[in-house]
């Protein structure tokens, strides 16, 4: 296990380089996380800021991991639900050793080599922020005392885009990437859609729902990071996904 310390002390690829992931055992603990009980109050401050700012953000509890590690193809972890007040606290302050993220994101392909994102509403956590459709674990992606990447990435999916990736072909393989303490576990998705018809898919879901996370869909077809506001793990992703060749 990582014992508190830097993601390439614990085994994995160094910072922005892709990496093949075999499988991965992500196991959640009852009881609070060690970032709650050491840093509570500094939590509540930050949280009533964050709300000040956005009252929309709602403080419900996702997997927030304390320990991850890689070796010989295989992610293991050990997390907590904390509320997501503290995972907003330590984004904060820049994503310090004691806390680790660690999220699945299935990565759209249309039927004419298009990746289909999301651009996320300005009432989120992450305002105009542009990346697929995914989020942070919560309770219902723990299954058994373990994360459920593959119900996550279904989950959020389908609750953003109204697509069902289990209806489509899927790689076989997922790859991974870390910076800032943060793990992203990635796959293609490939639907027999071209990107004009599964944007306008998106959008008709996204004037159904009273409640949309998202404002829009987009058709990206280069890895040019200044093209959207990205964040961090975008420019590392769509580097890998226009390298490829099939």
């Amino acid at each position: 296990m990582n014992n508190h310390q830097s993601l390439e002390a614990a085994g994995f690829p160094s910072a922005g380089r892709v990496f093949p992931v075999a499988g991965h055992r992500l196991v959640v603990h009852d009881g609070d996380h060690p970032w709650v009980l050491e840093n509570q109050a500094a939590i509540d401050e930050n949280w009533a800021r964050e709300v000040a700012a956005n009252p929309a953000l709602f403080n419900g509890r996702m997997v927030f991991q304390r320990n991850l590690s890689f070796a010989d193809g295989h992610i293991d972890g050990e997390a907590y639900l904390a509320p997501f007040a503290t995972f907003l606290h330590w984004r904060r302050l820049a994503r310090p050793v004691g806390g680790y993220h660690l999220f699945a994101l299935p990565l759209p392909i249309s039927s004419d080599g298009a990746l289909i994102a999301i651009r996320m509403g300005a009432h989120t956590a992450n305002p105009g922020r542009v990346y697929c459709a995914a989020g942070s674990m919560d309770e219902s992606d723990v299954i058994d005392g373990h994360c459920d990447l593959e119900f996550n990435m279904r989950r959020e999916v389908l609750e953003e885009t109204g697509f069902d990736i289990a209806a489509a072909r899927q790689d076989l393989q997922s790859y991974a990437v870390q910076s800032d303490n943060t793990v992203t576990v990635f796959r293609r998705v490939f639907f027999d859609m071209t990107a004009d018809e599964m944007l306008a898919r998106i959008a008709a879901h996204v004037a159904d729902d009273p409640e949309p996370e998202i404002d829009c869909a987009l058709a990206i077809r280069d890895a040019n990071p200044h093209a959207h506001d990205y964040p961090a793990f975008m420019p590392l992703v769509l580097n890998w996904l226009f390298d490829q060749k099939g």
